[in-house]
């Protein structure tokens, strides 16, 4: 085990849902020397950062000089900025925000001798013909189903390629396939927030919840499986990165057990004290082609890197982050 780093901590998209609630987990554990980055132009962000502690807020424009210029302070970057909009259909905005971005700040850390953890996704596995292992070899052969989810493998494939040819990498490093995250400050992701989170929106406007139906032969409407990790569970997983430091790789950040959208809506209506009242609507156009209907975690790697903590059920997940934040605090 390493001990934690002692000076300036970097997090990319700071502003958004895991990014913020990383800022608020390394404020408890001691860490106010924060260099937080983003595009801090959207006001309906901001919220996310109000009350947290850090010594400075950075465009992701301007983050490259800044880092050229101190990085002898930086002793620590947590690369969770991205375009996440999975129905995005501009190949250059993936392009630009998510490749080319990343490569920019591997190749700074790998120049600076910083270590790097950085956000890839379960979008890389696209209809799940391969499984769910985070497995290195299985990266090139994985197909994924849109555009954010191929950038996400394409880094990760060009960083394996990079490392497999002896090229120059950061002192340590880790790509975090994370899977279907949850929890406090989402509310500024419109339709790509949780169904949690529009359950309870939902609720609130008509009483009821709408759930897609399902398009695909052997799937039930309602009974399509995601892996559903609430995100203290991602912070803590996070935190065992920058403390322990284990073998350079990628790894899945899931729970290892898949659960249906009707289980996610009729947890949400109980921990609102409610009787379920579910309805089923067509999926949009834009997402039937590119939509998958199961995924679960193979967290083996994870688990045989030292992280032994147990995790919330989907039932305890739910049941506060219902009560304890969007109910209690209203953020929705």
């Amino acid at each position: 085990m390493q001990s934690e780093p002692k000076g300036m901590i970097v997090v990319t998209g700071a502003a958004g849902f895991i990014g913020s609630c990383l800022v608020s987990k390394l404020n408890e554990g001691g860490h106010s020397d924060l260099i937080l980055v983003d595009d801090f132009s959207r006001e309906d962000k901001s919220p996310n950062l109000a009350g947290k502690q850090f010594l400075a807020k950075i465009d992701r424009n301007r983050f490259p000089a800044w880092l050229e210029t101190n990085h002898e302070n930086a002793t620590f970057v947590f690369h969770l900025g991205a375009r996440t909009d999975t129905v995005e259909s501009n190949p250059r905005i993936f392009q630009e925000l998510n490749l080319g971005y990343s490569k920019m700040l591997w190749k700074r850390c790998s120049k600076y001798n910083t270590p790097l953890v950085y956000a890839s996704s379960a979008a890389t596995y696209g209809a799940g013909e391969h499984g769910y292992s985070d497995d290195h070899g299985l990266v090139s052969k994985l197909k994924p189903l849109n555009l954010y989810g191929k950038s996400k493998n394409d880094f990760d494939k060009w960083v394996l390629q990079t490392t497999n040819s002896g090229g120059k990498a950061p002192p340590f490093w880790a790509g975090l396939k994370f899977f279907n995250v949850y929890g406090p400050n989402e509310y500024h992701k419109g339709r790509m927030a949780s169904v949690i989170y529009q359950t309870v929106k939902q609720i609130r406007e008509t009483g009821k919840m709408k759930l897609f139906r399902s398009h695909r032969p052997g799937f039930e409407d309602g009974l399509q499986l995601r892996d559903f990790i609430y995100v203290k569970d991602v912070l803590d997983i996070l935190m065992h990165f920058l403390t322990h430091q284990p073998e350079d790789g990628l790894y899945n950040v899931g729970t290892g057990k898949a659960r249906t959208f009707l289980d996610l809506a009729t947890l949400t209506f109980r921990a609102m004290d409610l009787e379920p009242r579910i309805t089923f609507i067509d999926m949009p156009e834009d997402l039937r082609e590119n939509y998958q209907y199961f995924t679960e975690a193979n967290i083996d790697k994870l688990r045989n890197s030292g992280f032994t903590k147990k995790m919330h059920s989907l039932e305890e997940g739910i049941e506060d982050y219902v009560r304890n934040y969007l109910v209690r605090r209203g953020r929705i």
